[in-house]
């Protein structure tokens, strides 16, 4: 089944028969410290078998220089160009719930009616949780289990129970995630965003840690069952990788403990520090961060 709504920009593929799905947003493209989002939104995926449900517009919401298709040419010859997709997948965790996959790149344009589209799929698959996925370079050790902090449209504040947040006001750079929190809010969907909280000295690299926290909170949150299993192992080798590149140097040794005096205490602080950096901070972090990964 192919339908496409010129209103909503995108196009149902398989009207599939779901009950009462989580819809777990993951696009790329914002803050994605250590890769914690991505990597944990590939091991959902990976385990098991999904169906694409529909797929948007990519013309409209894609700037095709800022996010080059790829070209594949076999002695000499052009064999075709694969595009940049934005997907809405249907899968199962391990206990047979229905589950709804958001995956691609982040929109470049038109957000308003990229967000309006995925509010009209949410409602017409009865979607009862909205859920997106991030990771943030934060002052935190490598050495402490990493900790989940949530952002919620006001009408989702009683999901905050079981991840926490970060107390205080702050003003960062916004992805569209938090676009389809507030427009989830007017819907009336539950939906929370997870944020996994990445050491910054690290925030370059794989930091599967993150990855298995986040699913971890996605069990807890949707009342979902995924196996962060294979995510844990990682996480023991990349401990063990950056205990010894820490090591090899007095300076870093001492930044990481003084990290966890501070964190260890400041109970009940998600972000690990006596007192919230102020939002210039924040951002000046995030600025960093994406320099760095040549965004």
């Amino acid at each position: 089944m192919n339908e496409f709504d010129p209103e909503l920009l995108y196009e149902l593929i398989e009207d599939v028969s779901l009950s009462e799905p989580v819809l777990i947003v993951s696009l790329e493209g914002w803050i994605d410290a250590g890769l914690g989002a991505s990597s944990a939104m590939n091991s959902l995926l990976e385990s098991g078998p999904t169906t694409l449900v529909a797929c948007f517009d990519a013309d409209e919401f894609l700037d095709q220089r800022a996010r080059r298709p790829i070209v594949r040419i076999v002695d000499g010859v052009n064999q075709g160009l694969s595009w940049p997709e934005i997907e809405l997948r249907a899968g199962k965790d391990l206990d047979g719930n229905d589950v709804l996959f958001l995956v691609g790149p982040e929109p470049d344009t038109r957000w308003a009616p990229f967000v309006d589209s995925v509010i009209d799929l949410a409602q017409r698959f009865d979607v009862r949780l909205v859920m997106g996925l991030g990771a943030f370079p934060a002052p935190a050790p490598h050495t402490r289990p990493v900790k989940l902090a949530g952002t919620v449209p006001a009408e989702s504040r009683h999901l905050l129970d079981n991840v926490g947040m970060a107390a205080g006001e702050i003003e960062v750079p916004a992805g569209i995630t938090s676009a389809i929190e507030l427009a989830c809010g007017e819907a009336g969907i539950d939906c929370i965003t997870l944020w996994a909280r990445v050491p910054h000295y690290v925030a370059g690299m794989s930091f599967p840690q993150a990855s298995a926290a986040l699913i971890e909170g996605v069990n807890v949150v949707g009342s979902l069952r995924f196996d962060e299993g294979a995510l844990l192992s990682a996480a023991d080798t990349s401990r063990r990788e950056v205990d010894d590149l820490i090591s090899s140097n007095p300076e870093h040794e001492h930044m990481v403990h003084s990290l966890e005096v501070t964190l260890d205490a400041a109970e009940g602080n998600t972000l690990g520090v006596d007192e919230l950096p102020t939002g210039d901070e924040l951002v000046a972090e995030f600025e960093e961060f994406l320099r760095d990964q040549g965004n």
